[in-house]
């Protein structure tokens, strides 16, 4: 008899885009630009560095595990209670929890098919039912959502911005689709993109829905630039938070990750170039691909995805760009084959791809 439950074997793992250390290793390249993971491209805060650096001595320390500092922080800038706050290992870490916590024999997800394959990772994972609802157009269709759901549904995740399409619902459409979602059912708001959307004059800020069954997402891994100290966080009513908190693992996040999140969120002068870079680098790809006839989706992310015609030309695309030492993200393990995501990097990281597009693409 296995020791492996059947849902577990079935199971296809997250697949990270490839490494820069690796195509090197692979093509002999001495430079390589990766435009594939949406990272920021200005590197961590230094005030978070320098907070890190000062700190190396008490690393033979365990953690905070109520994170307090940091908590009461994010609470205070945020206009919450800490007691409505939550911390883990990014947001998919918090997504986990939640998971472990709340699901229970017969309970249903809904989820949407070509969304982040983190929470798809986590979902095929858990072992309960998730009931997959195709896009509109590379949109969320909460119309359809809201149709799904049963007697039996227990989680709806929604991603907003969308991860790997950077397209996102308006106020209206999520109003509309809140008023159909019974009391009962948790909504996990993911919105690791919110520093570069929450401009947009129709996107729903969470924060503005005090809603009791709405869990917010948010992480440090991309405007702040800490993706890899693996620390997010999220909102919710104070029940909610506290049975977090049961389950969680006991000392996450890192005592590195948490002195550095506590830097980052006083380095507005960072924040302000990070999303300035980032602006910047969205309109000049749109020019970009607009000169030499590149369908692409409006994005209010950090990054902008391409549409080709079919696989075999986003498959051309990328593998043309690799041979040149750019890593793009082609998006088959997504469900979109005819994908090919591009995340903003910096000025000269910019302009060398528009530069490759110029020997890739035909006018």
């Amino acid at each position: 008899m296995s020791l492996v439950p059947e849902h577990i074997k079935n199971l296809s793992p997250y697949t990270p885009g490839k490494s820069i250390s690796r195509l090197k290793r692979d093509l002999g390249l001495k430079y390589v630009i990766k435009l594939a993971s949406n990272e920021n491209p200005s590197g961590p805060s230094p005030l978070a560095l320098d907070a890190v650096k000062n700190a190396l001595f008490d690393y033979n320390r365990y953690p905070d595990s109520a994170a307090f500092d940091l908590r009461k922080m994010l609470a205070t800038r945020f206009n919450v209670k800490v007691e409505n706050v939550i911390l883990g290992a990014g947001s998919e870490g918090i997504m986990s929890t939640i998971m472990r916590t709340f699901l229970r024999k017969r309970d249903e997800i809904i989820a949407v098919k070509n969304s982040f394959i983190g929470f798809r990772v986590l979902a095929n994972a858990s072992g309960f039912k998730t009931n997959w609802i195709a896009m509109d157009h590379y949109h969320y269709n909460l119309a359809s959502m809201a149709k799904a759901i049963n007697n039996h549904t227990k989680i709806i995740y929604l991603a907003n911005p969308d991860n790997p399409t950077g397209t996102y619902f308006n106020v209206k459409k999520f109003d509309a689709f809140m008023s159909k979602v019974p009391n009962r059912v948790l909504v996990l708001l993911d919105e690791a993109y919110f520093e570069y959307a929450k401009d947009v004059l129709d996107y729903p800020d969470s924060m503005h829905y005090r809603y009791d069954n709405v869990i917010t997402l948010r992480t440090f891994s991309k405007a702040y630039g800490l993706a890899g100290f693996r620390i997010g966080y999220g909102f919710a009513h104070k029940d909610i938070i506290k049975n977090l908190m049961k389950v969680k693992l006991p000392f996450e996040p890192s005592t590195p990750a948490q002195i550095a999140a506590i830097a980052a969120l006083n380095d507005q002068n960072y924040l302000r170039h990070s999303l300035k870079l980032n602006e910047e680098g969205i309109a000049g790809m749109e020019k970009s691909f607009d000169n030499y006839g590149l369908e692409y989706l409006p994005s209010v992310a950090n990054f902008l995805t391409l549409v080709f015609k079919n696989e075999k030309a986003a498959k051309s695309f990328c593998k043309s760009m690799l041979q040149r030492g750019v890593i793009l993200r082609h998006l088959s393990g997504f469900g979109l084959p005819e994908c090919v995501r591009v995340t903003t990097g910096t000025k000269e990281e910019n302009s060398i791809f528009f530069d490759h597009i110029s020997h890739i693409i035909k006018r």
